[in-house]
């Protein structure tokens, strides 16, 4: 059975205040404070919203930016890319398709070699999934993402 996913007004009103701040009103958690910046464990993450998967550990990597740094997105379908025109200057904002949740933004000062894309998320707007925990919860189809790790 396909897990859904979708915006879930209930869990909205749930969210702490930092993370409607940065999930509903396009805010950034400050640099070098958030749970996940220099998390290194093996898992996922997930929108904290809709709880689609958006983000492997096997792609992170330590940009020195103080936010979470990814090369790219578990599945592009879950993620959008849109025009930020705001604090004068041009970004492209990252958000999650079904929960429409503000993320972070993508540059192009990531690690050449893995394509060159630095996608800056907030950790408010995610819930991380320990490796040992994605079939419980859910996320087993990405066990193999880990492949290597688990050889």
């Amino acid at each position: 059975m396909a897990r859904e996913y979708n915006r879930n007004p209930a869990v909205v009103a749930a969210l702490s205040p930092e993370q409607y701040h940065v999930t509903q009103e396009n805010g950034t958690e400050r640099p070098f404070t958030g749970e996940y910046w220099d998390n290194h464990e093996p898992g996922i993450y997930v929108d904290v919203v809709s709880g689609e998967p958006l983000f492997a550990s096997v792609d992170k990597f330590d940009s020195g930016s103080g936010w979470p740094s990814f090369t790219k997105p578990i599945d592009a379908g879950h993620v959008v890319e849109k025009r930020d025109f705001s604090h004068l200057m041009v970004r492209t904002e990252v958000r999650s398709a079904y929960g429409d949740s503000h993320l972070g933004h993508v540059f192009t000062d990531g690690p050449r070699a893995a394509g060159g894309l630095r996608y800056c998320i907030n950790s408010t707007a995610l819930r991380f999934i320990h490796l040992d925990d994605l079939e419980a919860e859910g996320y087993g189809q990405y066990r193999t993402l880990f492949a290597k790790e688990e050889a």
